[in-house]
């Protein structure tokens, strides 16, 4: 049983609707949905009450991997069961009538092509899922985006674009120079769209992932894809970070420069498809520039990020993966913080800190003293103690085969203090005692309306150990340093997003919105209270997802 308890009864009704053909009453794998099925006649828990459902669901289109069923076992890292779906859930407890508009995640959901495998959680085609909700009830939906990578390997039936740890494999040796002419030129790099979705100050939703050209311009409403986003300036490049700043006003993206070491930062404005750079890091150490895959924002500053993981273009050549994909760890290049004016882009801190291995920052702000003058950066981080290891524990082999052995690497709620009275070092500190969320620490949201700015308040993926992968969903209190914690025992959560209440005051007035893969097999969608941290509503899927990334709310126009 999970931790938290229901609120209040509401019931709805379920339907269905399914967008691929094919055989109704059953899915491979030994779970099967007939009309009779999906869920009891009456359902009763802490006193709800559901009605029955009548949906028919076809065969999937997709191949399940070799040795991965679903009877019993996690949907998270098992592809995704056919190629779209959107129905009605049904609702035990209650969705906040106030919350109106539609919550999209996006993440890697198809990791096969045909009997063979992919290596790596983040090799996966671009499984994007929608949950709607208006006036307490709640549809969902969800779609392959059709990126030129997933296409091309649907149709041939082979991979022909490079993903995160897997490349295509060459006929011959002609085959394999053409290859890598392909690669230097970007040619070859995936389109694979599969890590996070944003909306822009215009209302564009788009989703992202590192490489530049996996950048696709996506419907909310339909999740169909309606195209490349294509930057309309000069500035050329193979990637970026794979998570911008965007709010209304602001789009801050960093451009790694891996001929000359160092990082362009830019800003798009809303509408617009031109980036413009408003200045320059030069790294400071290490041959390449280190990894960018989030950096932070306050209110009148960039922070840029220089790892000593590195990007290794040696590595990007290799046909095979090392364990670092493709970087390198070089502590002695040492770790840096570099801090930005938005309005001159003068560099106005660069500090070395200790060594640090980080996918996520949280979030930043400026300290100021007395008088008001801003006297430091606060910078913080989900980060996993200077221990690169944690990208070789996301091989796909090694999520599936959990022995009961604890073998999640820690991490923590790292918070760096970037002084801006020109001293050459700054530090990095726990904000809190990483035991209060088990050691484990990724997938975070705030409330927006504090990006930026001073918080308390965080939501993120913790751990309950023995694990080998987040299994919980944590709430932060960065102010008494406490958490709270939300648990069942063998689910695995998806990052939680924070939706507001509408005028609220608090800073936690809202709900948490999760996806859960359950330990039988199924899935579900999660709302908890964001003061209390108890669960209020829950929404069945028909069968389990696949593990997601990041996504982003779309409020009711």
């Amino acid at each position: 049983m999970a931790s938290a308890q229901f609120s209040s009864p509401r019931s709805s009704v379920a339907t269905a609707t399914m967008a691929v053909p094919g055989n109704s009453g059953g899915v491979r794998g030994g779970c099967s949905f007939g009309r009779a099925n999906i869920f009891p006649r009456k359902y009763h828990d802490a006193g709800l009450r559901v009605r029955n459902v009548a949906t028919r669901l076809p065969e999937t289109e997709l191949s399940p991997e070799k040795g991965v069923g679903c009877g019993g076992k996690l949907a998270a890292w098992t592809s995704i069961r056919q190629k779209r779906w959107e129905g009605e859930l049904v609702v035990q407890g209650e969705i906040p009538l106030w919350l109106n508009g539609t919550y999209l995640r996006n993440g890697p959901g198809m990791w096969n092509i045909g009997d063979y495998n992919f290596r790596h959680l983040f090799d996966g085609y671009a499984t994007l899922v929608r949950l709607h909700f208006h006036d307490g009830r709640l549809t969902a939906g969800h779609r392959q985006i059709q990126s030129d990578a997933y296409k091309a390997a649907i149709k041939n039936k082979k991979l022909c674009y490079r993903e995160f740890s897997e490349a295509p494999k060459p006929d011959n040796f002609l085959s394999y120079v053409g290859e890598l002419a392909s690669l230097l030129s970007g040619a070859s790099l995936t389109d694979n769209a599969n890590t996070g979705v944003v909306k822009l100050g215009d209302g564009r939703v788009v989703c992202l992932t590192e490489t530049i050209k996996g950048s696709i311009v996506i419907d909310p409403e339909t999740l169909e894809t309606k195209g490349k986003f294509e930057y309309s300036d000069s500035l050329g490049g193979l990637i970026h970070s794979a998570h911008p700043i965007v709010t209304e006003t602001e789009f801050w993206t960093l451009l790694p420069d891996l001929v000359k070491p160092g990082y362009l930062v830019v800003r798009m404005e809303p509408g617009s498809n031109e980036r413009k750079v408003v200045g320059r890091v030069n790294c400071r150490g290490g041959p390449a520039p280190g990894w960018v895959h989030s950096f932070p924002v306050t209110e009148h500053y960039v922070v840029v990020p220089e790892m000593p993981l590195r990007y290794c273009a040696q590595n990007l050549l290799r046909a095979e993966p090392t364990p670092l994909y493709k970087f390198e760890w070089h502590p002695l290049s040492k770790a840096f913080m570099h801090v930005m004016c938005k309005a001159s882009g003068k560099i106005v801190a660069s500090v070395e800190v200790p060594l640090y291995v980080t996918f996520h920052f949280i979030n930043a702000y400026e300290e100021q003293d007395k008088d008001g003058r801003v006297t430091a950066i606060i910078a913080d981080c989900c980060e996993h103690n200077a221990n690169a290891t944690i990208l070789d524990k996301l091989r796909l082999q090694n999520l599936r085969s959990f022995s009961g052995e604890d073998v999640l690497p820690d991490a923590r709620v790292g918070r760096f203090t970037i002084p801006l009275d020109g001293s050459p070092y700054g530090t990095l500190d726990a904000a809190l005692d990483p035991n209060e969320h088990g050691r484990g620490m990724d997938m975070c949201s705030i409330n927006p309306a504090n990006l930026g700015k001073p918080y308390r308040y965080a939501y993120a993926c913790g751990a309950n150990r023995p694990c080998n992968f987040p299994n919980t969903l944590t709430k932060l209190d960065l102010m008494e340093k406490k958490a709270k914690t939300w648990f069942e025992e063998g689910a695995v959560p998806s990052e939680p997003y924070f939706v507001a209440r509408p005028g609220a005051t608090e800073e936690d007035d809202g709900v948490v919105i999760s996806m859960i893969s359950d330990k039988n097999g199924e899935g579900y969608a999660l709302l908890l209270d964001g003061r209390t941290f108890e669960e209020i509503a829950r929404g069945k899927f028909p069968y389990g997802l696949p593990y997601g990334l990041h996504g982003c709310w779309v409020p009711k126009k």
